[in-house]
């Protein structure tokens, strides 16, 4: 019999990804499958990532999750179905006989440990790079290999496409039973190097509601999301692929914010109305457009999921005027130095045809930052053990 390890721990990271051809609407709320096909892009885990450590032990007494710091719901379905999923994957890989040769013991509790380097539950798909986490880590804890994106789906929809790096397309599957409802990459994260994105964090607060009752109530109430999911979508998304492939930013911009809008249309034509933007984010809208007409061409493109915070695609070239634009368009209130985060932003000066054209009105105070990433790679395992969120004894690191 296999020499039995009193704690097993696992540490993983996993990133954020923000659709492009935006997912909205289930047909399945259990299995969590879409009423149409998405595709994302998956951000720099440099910028934007959560870590997750799964422990096991003989000694545990119960399942139990923190996250943030914070004691949470383990028994939360869509946790439950993550873990039993893995769980059924480690009994289906030792034969289901094998348990006692194992490393680890499958009725062995365990203890997870969460946390973002972005605000939770902002509009900033931190449900999607949570559960890619926790399934990567409890996959890596039961030895589980292969096809993970579809378990990565049972916790949340868009999760599944956080499971690679990237540009992913998350395929709607016909299948009853969500078999073949799975991610998978369209092009690696070096295809495009010039890609960037500025995130315009407007809000950190949570949102009023939630992705979950928002699509729903789109589902059972919008005929445009219906048409959209079943017409727009699949033409979109051959047209996506194609810009993608062939790095063409004009196209691939203008569909991008094409879809922002439409799937905000879809918001707006649900019974009663949801709405996620508000007048700032009308306000980089129309910035942006602005910006465009200047230039003559798309050099930016904006894109919204279910929050006030805009994502702004753009190439490297552009990033340095953009953000100045930003800068005197939203004029920081009093964090001058920390108001653009992230990956380096050169230095621009702007003519004053740009200034007089683009920046009409400005809202001191009104872009809380900007954070500055690229495209990058899927979930990662944490070699370094002094990067476990949680200690010897299985409880959460007291981290200064």
């Amino acid at each position: 019999m296999a020499e039995e390890r009193p704690l097993v721990l696992v540490t993983c990271t996993a990133p954020v990804n923000i659709a492009v051809i935006k997912y909205w609407g289930k047909r399945d709320n259990d299995l969590i499958l879409p009423i149409n096909s998405s595709l994302s892009v998956t951000l720099h885990q440099d910028q934007l990532k959560t870590t997750t450590t799964a422990a096991a032990s003989r000694d545990f007494t119960e399942d139990r999750l923190w996250l943030n710091g914070e004691e949470a719901d383990v028994g939360h379905p869509r946790v439950q179905a993550c873990l039993r999923e893995v769980r059924r994957l480690a009994r289906k890989r030792r034969g289901g006989s094998a348990e006692d040769t194992a490393p680890l013991s499958l009725s062995y509790k365990i203890h997870i440990a969460t946390e973002n380097n972005f605000p939770t539950a902002a509009g900033l798909a931190s449900s999607a790079a949570g559960y890619a986490c926790l399934v990567s880590a409890l996959a890596r804890l039961y030895g589980v290999e292969g096809e993970l994106s579809e378990v990565a789906r049972r916790g949340s929809g868009s999760a599944c496409r956080s499971m690679m790096g990237g540009f992913v397309q998350w395929q709607r599957g016909e299948r009853l039973d969500g078999r073949d409802s799975l991610a998978h990459q369209v092009a690696p994260e070096m295809h495009w190097p010039e890609l960037r994105v500025l995130i315009l964090v407007v809000s950190g607060e949570k949102k009023q509601v939630g992705s979950t009752a928002g699509m729903q109530t789109s589902v059972d109430t919008s005929p445009l999301l219906k048409h959209r999911a079943e017409v727009v979508v699949p033409e979109r998304l051959a047209l996506m692929m194609r810009h993608i492939r062939e790095r063409d930013f004009e196209g691939f911009g203008q569909l991008t914010m094409q879809d922002s809008n439409q799937f905000h249309a879809t918001c707006l034509d649900t019974f009663p109305p949801i709405f996620y933007l508000n007048d700032l984010s009308r306000h980089i809208i129309a910035l942006a457009h602005r910006f465009n007409t200047h230039h003559g061409h798309t050099k930016v493109a904006y894109t919204f999921d279910a929050g006030p915070n805009a994502v702004i695609f753009t190439l490297a070239d552009t990033v340095a005027e953009f953000v100045e634009v930003v800068r005197h368009s939203f004029p920081p209130a009093t964090n001058g130095d920390q108001f653009v985060r992230g990956l380096p932003v050169g230095v621009a000066s702007l003519p004053e045809e740009l200034l007089t054209a683009v920046v009409t009105e400005p809202v001191p105070g009104a872009v809380r930052y900007i954070l500055h990433t690229k495209p990058g790679p899927g979930p990662q395992l944490v070699d370094d053990p002094s990067q476990h969120l949680l200690g010897a004894d299985g409880l959460p690191r007291c981290r200064a």
